[in-house]
């Protein structure tokens, strides 16, 4: 039985029973979230997105991981319709997607940015009155329509246009309402956001406050570091509205520092089917690592931009999620129809004994096959397995026996 928080100071919860809470309030246990992408969106909070496409993109990943074989379709209308279907990108763990309905949320970070007056570059005199014209005149615009992005060929080396719109994005005057190729097509806010989140003008602390419930409501149980890194807080910031956000004080054991629990999560018990599926390395479920060092005793890490001699696991390894433990990890990779693991890393409690060793593999070969399928793929390859010392057949006849 759950410890009932009423009349209760502190609840005191397992580990265990943190890491469940967890992976249901993130949708990896018990039902799939309703309300198909737009639902996922709203009970995470936020999607975060990259450049990087490896067998997708990691805000395509995201509610794969959660929901299956989801169309591309569905996730492009749910994340980008010219402010229709309730999305749109703004700066929360990292650059995001967000629900249209946390439009308010943010203003606490447009106001700082406006009083900066800057975030990366310097603005040019008159670079956005130019572009607002522009806007205003012919509609929504990529950076190349509006003057090109780039200066030189130097990464950071942005065109007067594009300082100009990333600021204004950055301030709420403008809304990317298009992804094509990629490339953010700009409109006004004016005409992608509704009227009436246009027109609410929240202060600082009921931003926070309100940033800090849904931080907890996405996570189940945090610390306050952990609150405060969902949103890329400051720590007193969370420290300062975290009651007013209604979470309730909990101990976790084995936790050093104290934490804070939705009281809806702590209203039953977290019970279901687990997720067996790779995750987005940018996954809301593994992107702060100390918590999913905490959580899962597993070490995150993008190796991505580390140079190719020196990586450990891979270019874009995807950890293994089966039974609400992380097993492992996959480097994945396309070659014509057939999906690709360059390497298959397994943590070493999950091999330990010849038992778990067969379950890991099952889990690995469901995971892969179902990738595959989602992707057009109709054929898995493993290349290597680390450790070495595993018993390649395990894996062989679980990729033959197929998902479970």
């Amino acid at each position: 039985m759950w410890p009932s928080i009423a009349g209760v100071v502190e609840a005191e919860l397992s580990a265990d029973e943190a890491r469940r809470l967890q992976l249901r309030a993130q949708g990896f246990l018990g039902a799939r979230p309703r309300g198909g992408v737009p639902g996922m969106l709203e009970r995470l909070g936020a999607v975060q997105l990259d450049t990087i496409s490896v067998l997708a993109r990691s805000h395509e990943l995201v509610p794969y991981a959660r929901m299956g074989p989801v169309g591309r379709g569905a996730i492009e209308a749910a994340y980008w319709g010219n402010g229709s279907f309730g999305a749109f990108e703004y700066w929360a763990h990292a650059a995001s997607i967000l629900p249209m309905s946390d439009w308010p949320l943010f203003a606490f970070r447009r106001r700082a940015y406006r009083r900066r007056g800057w975030r990366w570059h310097k603005v040019p005199e008159g670079v956005c009155d130019e572009i607002r014209a522009r806007l205003r005149s012919d509609g929504p615009l990529t950076t190349k329509e509006l003057g090109g992005a780039k200066a030189s060929a130097e990464w950071w080396d942005w065109s007067e246009h594009k300082i100009g719109i990333e600021w204004l994005l950055d301030v709420g005057e403008v809304v990317c309402v298009e992804r094509v190729g990629w490339r953010r097509v700009y409109d006004l806010a004016e005409r992608a956001v509704p009227a009436e989140l246009l027109a609410q003008d929240l202060d600082d602390e009921a931003c926070l406050t309100a940033l800090v419930a849904r931080s907890g409501r996405a996570l189940g149980v945090a610390t306050r570091s952990d609150l405060a890194d969902y949103y890329r807080l400051k720590q007193d910031q969370v420290a300062g509205v975290v009651e007013a956000a209604g979470l309730v004080p909990v101990k976790v054991a084995g936790w050093k520092q104290g934490a804070w629990a939705d009281p809806e999560a702590l209203a039953s018990p977290a019970r279901g089917r687990h997720a067996t599926t790779l995750l987005s390395p940018f996954d809301s479920l593994v992107w702060d690592r100390a918590r999913a060092s905490r959580m899962f005793g597993f070490d995150h890490r993008l190796e991505a931009y580390v140079p190719k001699g020196k990586r450990v696991h891979g270019y874009f390894a995807m950890p293994l999620l089966a039974g609400g433990r992380l097993l492992g990890r996959v480097d994945p990779a396309r070659e014509g129809g057939t999906l690709v693991a360059r390497q298959v890393s397994f943590e070493p409690w999950a091999i330990r004994t010849a038992g778990r060793a067969e379950a890991s593999a099952a889990s690995l070969a469901t995971a892969l096959w179902r990738a595959a399928a989602w992707v057009g793929c109709d054929d898995v390859r493993v290349e290597r397995i680390v450790p070495d010392g595993l018993d390649r057949t395990l894996v062989d006849a679980a990729l033959k026996a197929g998902p479970a």
